[in-house]
């Protein structure tokens, strides 16, 4: 694992996270009625945020052993497989947040099968009686069906081991930190930045350039 893949990691997550605004917004706007009248939200954000993030490390860590097993096995070869395979959800996902193309809605749909289970464990939690009962609420809702997120496990798929794919995970998880923080605060001035057409369209772009050069990348 390099810098480099970190760090693009990262990016991916922030130029992303303009589709955590259509995903999470009803999230956030709910969790404010679970903080507890007249308390500070921002011990709660942050434990919510530490729990969502841990728990896409997790998943990181799960898909980069897997990876990790194909490449020891030889079944294929795998490393030029395993990238072209994150490169090629990755446009997939440049074509869902341009909204040129929702193929990784069926996914999602695919997902929420798993969620209709896992969503009511966070029932339990609220309201928030302290600030740590966010982090496993947080945890809970890392599961939330996101083509995002599905897109970037490939990635920690190809990543060659645990460690690596949870990296992976980790830096995109943090890169959809501001995203998330801005609708926390309500700021709404970035809201409708990061919403607007021309916005969505840049980033798509960014993140189709990405995807190719991963492509180049696996093949030479």
């Amino acid at each position: 694992m390099t810098n480099l893949n970190i760090t693009a990691a990262f990016l991916i997550g922030l130029a992303g996270s303009v589709h955590c605004f259509g995903m999470c917004g009803g999230v956030v706007s709910a969790f404010h009625f679970a903080v507890p009248k007249g308390a500070k939200q921002w011990p709660y954000v942050f434990t919510y945020n530490v729990g969502r993030i841990a728990s896409y490390a997790l998943l990181g860590a799960l898909t980069g052993s897997l990876g990790s097993m194909v490449e020891r096995a030889q079944i294929i070869k795998s490393i030029p497989f395993l990238h072209t395979i994150s490169a090629l959800f990755l446009i997939a996902m440049a074509c869902y947040v341009g909204n040129w193309w929702r193929g990784l809605h069926y996914l999602e749909r695919a997902g929420a099968k798993l969620w209709r289970y896992v969503r009511p464990l966070s029932k339990s939690l609220l309201p928030f009686k302290h600030p740590l009962y966010a982090l496993p609420y947080g945890v809970i809702w890392g599961w939330l069906p996101c083509g995002l997120v599905y897109s970037t496990l490939t990635w920690s798929l190809a990543s060659g081991s645990a460690v690596n794919g949870a990296l992976v995970m980790l830096f995109f998880g943090l890169g959809t930190l501001p995203a998330l923080i801005v609708m926390a605060a309500g700021v709404e001035s970035m809201k409708t930045l990061l919403t607007n057409s021309k916005t969505r369209q840049i980033v798509a772009l960014c993140l189709l350039g990405f995807a190719l050069h991963m492509l180049w990348r696996a093949y030479t």
